[in-house]
């Protein structure tokens, strides 16, 4: 059975790309009669807060799209990450890493083009095994991967090259992402991962942990930003747009699913219709690889 999930970090409002991501998701999934999941990715403590976890929730409901299972809290998982560095460390996977935030900023190396990301050149590989008391990275393996995007076609990238080991526990004691994503999404027998584009840099890296924690390989695809009117990028602290703004600025529901509907291939125009009349209408050979702008009279 076909099992998407969409799995937001409760650290503000779902934004617009927020919600077609969440849209996108729910249609691949439930037009092939398959399962549709909601996990809440709230690993960095100090960030995260269930009153906003609660409000996503709320949100997604209103649009119409609830989550087929209990929804899971990473919060609530930590016994499981902690046995999946155990089965890295046996592996010999893991090395610790005394590397400060000022170090790394430190570093001359040129930012990603994708995601705006320093790479870390792996400077504390030599170190020897100190324990689960320190900071832990991944070592990964030489070579390429290669993976076939649903919009983009065949993909292959580097991980060590693109981005580095990547850290999976981190020394005030908080188990990393991609540790975190790749853990649960084998639990919860995930087969599709719908997000964004500005999070296919990191697909390489987590192909790599589920390789080294023998877990299947999910089917992914990256869709294209929702970005302002103008072409410039919206997201959490640069105005992004939420349900209730939206509302606000006299958007009912039914419209803004006519857009997120017609953002996706499913209808030639925007026009008012609800989350379940685009089921029949999706298609992935429709919809656009490209970002897609806000209509004006949002903004």
């Amino acid at each position: 059975m076909s099992i998407g999930r969409f799995a937001p970090s409760p650290t503000g409002i779902l934004h617009l790309g927020n919600l077609r991501t969440a849209l996108a998701s729910w249609l691949s999934a439930r037009s092939k009669g398959g399962r549709w999941i909601i996990r809440m990715e709230d690993v960095d403590g100090p960030r995260c807060r269930h009153e906003f976890g609660e409000q996503q929730l709320r949100d997604l409901a209103a649009l119409g799209m609830e989550s087929d299972l209990p929804v899971i809290w990473q919060s609530d998982r930590s016994q499981a990450y902690r046995t999946a560095l155990g089965a890295l460390h046996e592996a010999d996977r893991l090395y610790p890493c005394h590397c400060t935030r000022k170090d790394l900023q430190m570093l001359a190396s040129a930012p990603h083009e994708e995601d705006g990301l320093r790479p870390y050149p792996n400077l504390c590989r030599p170190r020897p095994w100190e324990g689960f008391e320190t900071a832990l990275r991944f070592r990964l393996p030489d070579g390429p991967v290669a993976w076939t995007d649903e919009l983009m076609g065949l993909q292959r990238d580097d991980p060590a090259t693109r981005t580095g080991d990547p850290l999976l526990f981190r020394r005030d004691g908080l188990f990393a992402y991609h540790l975190a994503v790749v853990v649960d999404d084998g639990f919860q027998k995930v087969t599709e991962i719908v997000r964004g584009m500005d999070l296919r840099s990191i697909t390489a890296t987590q192909i790599r942990l589920q390789e080294a924690l023998s877990l299947p390989r999910p089917a992914y695809a990256h869709l294209g930003l929702v970005t302002a009117p103008d072409g410039s990028r919206l997201g959490k602290r640069g105005g992004a747009l939420g349900l209730t703004e939206l509302h606000g600025r006299g958007v009912p529901v039914p419209d803004l699913l006519g857009w997120l509907g017609f953002s996706l291939g499913c209808l030639g125009r925007p026009e008012p219709c609800a989350a379940a009349d685009l089921l029949p209408r999706f298609d992935w050979a429709k919809v656009g690889k490209g970002p897609i702008a806000l209509p004006v009279d949002w903004i």
